[in-house]
């Protein structure tokens, strides 16, 4: 056990833990025979050829679901506490990618998903986009969804947006999405959809560029898995299907539907009660969505994606026990996240999980792959197919956690090195479950004083318990190195101003496009 110095100003125990349609290759009799007589290298070859040519024949529909704020151990093959069925059941039939990262918080993550570049790439690496500040992901790059279209794909998003709204053109339809069913911020009531208090307050439910005004007293959660079903019923099959669902589960605020809150009446700590409620609600509507590419003849060929935008907020009933901090900290709770990866046909060695890194930047490369298309090599993200699909060594050694120039940190890791500079965040304990008999002080933020720079070693210590720079002054001094390297490609985090333009007030009490 650590003691460390909380927020509260009193002494608290850190606890330390010990450590494509359905794929079909049609085999020619010809190739079949001459097989027999080839050398084993060639066999491989043509087995790689016969897989990138069934690819391009059928391309797979691609269903992704994106959770807000979930955390580490807060789904239901990591804690049994916490009732998620249907993804438990993809988990079991897929692969579990057990090393997977995306950026602290969600605008950053979005952002790494859609472009495949590091946040730090586009100025976009410092926290998310308040809805009354002109900021935007920029129109020069080009989206996965738009490369996906150029591929023949049907293109549907459902959910959360928070890449930018000020000026239509870079709301969700002029980015690549077929049509849109969702809210363009990052938080909002889960029931009514309006977000906002006092004199800046108003509507943010969108259908394509039309407000949404019918759904008010429906579950969110629910209202986009219809949309979902919806998609997958009326789509012409002749097409592949990209789906885009970014659930605003289980971001704050905690909000359930009873029958969901009524499955956790157990726990007795309200925000962790109500955060579980929220996750079932969500893994019922995967499970609904799930069933209806089972109907509709589609799950066959599909690959099917879920992964968090962040690690869990402990403040707001998530956690990442037994990994250290967590939403908004460059610790392991705030980035690295449960992901999973399910086909009834891709799929051709089931490891149930990888340890091999993958961050979210590797989910443009790797589903424009199985698409038939091809990544820019200047791209940050790698091609991570094989990893998935056959269980073969990562081909990502590296990852940028983030460069941040207004918080001033950063994180490197490097195989199993993990280099830290700066203050990680404002949560830096290891936070329990919590209990009725927790002292709440402990999930407050903190004002910890750190080293500048801090080394781990993750596979050896994954909770980062023990810091290794001074030990290590050798690899601490290397890093650093490749870090400022990578400093000095940093595009300026831009951050937007406060303006009157955006409140709702003026555009009939919605939060809508044109003021930028």
């Amino acid at each position: 056990m650590r003691l460390l110095r909380s927020g509260c100003n009193r002494l608290k125990w850190g606890i330390l833990m010990p450590s494509l349609t359905s794929v079909e290759v049609v085999y020619y009799p010809l190739v079949v025979i001459q097989t027999m007589f080839l050398p084993n290298v060639f066999i491989s070859c043509l087995a790689l050829v016969l897989d990138i040519l069934t690819i391009d024949a059928s391309p797979p529909h691609i269903i992704f679901f994106l959770a807000d704020d979930l955390g580490w151990n807060d789904v239901g093959w990591k804690n049994r506490e916490i009732k998620t069925p249907n993804l438990d059941r993809l988990a079991r039939a897929g692969v579990i990618l057990n090393s997977s990262y995306t950026q602290p918080v969600c605008t950053p993550s979005r952002t790494a998903i859609l472009t495949g570049q590091y946040p730090f790439r586009t100025g976009l690496q410092s926290g998310i986009m308040p809805q009354d500040r002109p900021m935007y992901l920029p129109d020069k790059f080009r989206l996965l969804p738009e490369e996906l279209k150029k591929l023949g794909y049907k293109t549907h998003m459902v959910g959360k947006w928070h890449l930018g709204y000020c000026n239509s053109k870079y709301t969700p339809t002029y980015r690549g999405f077929d049509s849109f069913l969702g809210f363009y911020g990052g938080a909002e009531d889960h029931y009514t959809h309006i977000r906002g208090q006092q004199s800046h307050i108003g509507l943010d439910f969108w259908f394509n560029s039309s407000v949404l005004a019918t759904e008010n007293g429906n579950y969110s959660t629910f209202v986009f898995a219809r949309r979902a079903i919806d998609i997958i019923r009326t789509h012409n099959q002749e097409s592949p299907l990209f789906l885009f669902v970014s659930f605003q589960a289980v971001h704050v605020p905690l909000q359930a539907p009873k029958r969901f809150k009524d499955m956790y009446s157990r726990i007795r700590y309200r925000s962790r009660r109500l955060y579980s409620a929220m996750v079932s609600a969500m893994d019922e509507a995967i499970g609904d969505i799930t069933r209806s590419l089972k109907v509709e003849g589609l799950l066959k060929n599909s690959l099917v994606i879920f992964t968090s935008d962040n690690g869990g907020a402990p403040y707001a009933g998530g956690n990442n026990w037994p990994l250290r901090g967590g939403k908004t900290t460059l610790w392991e709770g705030g980035m690295r996240v449960p992901t999973l990866v399910y086909s009834k046909t891709l799929l051709k060695r089931r490891i149930q999980w990888h340890n091999g890194l993958f961050h979210a930047v590797d989910w443009y490369p790797t589903l424009l792959h199985i698409a038939g298309g091809k990544s820019s090599k200047t791209m940050d993200g790698v091609n991570q197919w094989m990893m998935i699909r056959k269980g073969t060594p990562s081909k990502r050694r590296q990852i940028v956690h983030n460069i941040d120039d207004i918080r001033q940190n950063a994180a490197l890791r490097i195989g199993h090195m993990k280099l830290i500079h700066g203050n990680p965040g404002r949560y830096n304990n290891w936070y329990p479950v919590p209990t009725l008999w927790t002292d709440r002080c402990l999930y407050k933020a903190d004002k910890l004083r750190l080293p500048e720079y801090q080394l781990f070693n993750i596979t050896a210590d994954p909770t980062e318990s023990y810091d290794i720079a001074y030990k290590s002054p050798d690899i601490l001094a290397k890093m650093i190195k490749i870090l400022n390297r990578y400093k000095r490609k940093m595009v300026p985090s831009y951050l937007g101003t406060s303006t009157r333009k955006s409140n709702p007030k003026y555009y009939g009490g919605v939060w809508a496009t044109g003021w930028c």
